[in-house]
């Protein structure tokens, strides 16, 4: 295990590096954008922002859960406040952006725009952070993203006894992998987001059990507590440093990097590792997950995997893209391309859709960051 975190290290920085020497020998032009040393922003562990720092950002993601939403209410009647707009557009585009082509690329536009909404909107000024998960194997509880403490994102929730395990649901013909449930189960009780109304959703919420809930319009308002499961030992299993290492290694092409990270054809992945330890409601639900504030330090590593997957090569890695624009091609759809346009709906304040090509770098397009 040790061994395998150094590993991840010293490819994360070969890609700082890499990505550094990008932003000084390639023209503005040839970037499409205006990045360089001067304007790149850093992405950090959140185990290293200072106690200042974790507030200052908590006080930002607070913000947006206080500011009006603008998805107007015919599209979405739940939506009430800027971040609900978030977890609407990720409940409405779920089935495009998993399991195919635009999964990668989406959800770095997205978090993007989470980020660019707690700068332009709630004057943040402080680096965006992202949770590292293989450093949390021993204990998830003790975890700085999730310890309760009033610098965490909120902890645990009320446990509940006797909890079944969870079914998570495979591809094709597997019968269901089942999951441990985790150490609480309900209402989280302390940190501060312990008074968050979570009011979207369910849309597909794996509960105890071989169950999955859905409300009869996810989009509807729905307003209950935000609930948290988080479970050491999925951490363990699933984004532990060697499971990082082994995803990086055995993804000689996006395809595989794709299929893998959301574990096909039989596990959960690290994608899918990250959302069941934190598990509860919404944070297990493929759909509404974004309404759970740790979806965006989760996405963010999600992120920090595929950019040093892309340095690893960049000459063949930089454009790599495979599959189409529906969840396992259904229904069918073609195969997406660079041209390919994207867009994140009111999240980014319906602006209009990005191709995908502009995607693609983290220091070009509409970006400039890199990771720590």
């Amino acid at each position: 295990m040790v061994n395998a975190s150094i590993e991840f290290q010293e490819l994360s920085d070969h890609a700082l590096n890499t990505s550094l020497n990008r932003v000084v020998e390639e023209s503005p032009r040839h970037r499409h954008n205006n990045c360089t040393l001067e304007t790149l922003r850093v992405r950090r562990d959140w185990k290293t922002f200072t106690p200042t720092e974790k507030r200052s950002y908590i006080d930002a993601f607070l913000c947006l859960t206080e500011l009006p939403a603008i998805t107007p209410r015919h599209l979405a009647p739940g939506v009430r406040s800027r971040f609900d707009d978030f977890v609407a557009v990720h409940i409405n585009q779920s089935y495009h952006i998993h399991r195919d082509g635009l999964f990668f690329a989406w959800h770095r536009l997205f978090v993007w725009e989470h980020e660019e909404a707690l700068r332009n909107e709630c004057n943040y000024t402080g680096d965006y952070p992202y949770w590292n998960w293989a450093a949390d194997a021993n204990d998830i509880e003790k975890s700085e993203v999730f310890d309760g403490s009033d610098t965490s994102l909120s902890g645990n929730g009320v446990y509940i006894p006797n909890q079944p395990n969870i079914a998570a649901r495979l591809l094709g013909d597997y019968p269901p992998l089942w999951l441990p449930p985790g150490t609480g189960g309900g209402c989280v009780t302390s940190g501060p987001f312990v008074n968050l109304t979570v009011n979207l959703g369910p849309s597909f919420l794996a509960v105890p059990g071989d169950n999955i809930t859905r409300a009869s319009n996810p989009l509807d308002y729905n307003p209950r507590c935000l609930k948290r499961d988080l479970t050491t030992s999925i951490v363990q299993m699933y984004v532990n440093y060697t499971s990082i290492m082994d995803l990086l290694h055995d993804s000689h092409i996006i395809w595989e990097l794709e299929d893998l990270i959301q574990g096909s054809p039989i596990g959960v992945g690290l994608h899918g590792g990250g959302h069941y330890s934190m598990g509860g409601d919404p944070g297990r639900d493929t759909d509404a997950s974004a309404g759970d504030p740790a979806f965006y330090h989760h996405h963010g590593m999600i992120d920090r995997v595929w950019w040093i997957w892309q340095n690893m090569d960049w000459k063949n890695r930089q454009d790599a893209i495979s599959g189409t624009s529906t969840f396992m091609d259904t229904p069918h759809s073609p195969n997406v391309t660079l041209d390919y346009l994207l867009d994140v709906g009111y999240a980014n304040g319906n602006r209009g859709p990005v191709h995908l090509r502009d995607l693609m770098s983290t220091t070009s397009g509409p970006f400039c960051y890199v990771y720590l």
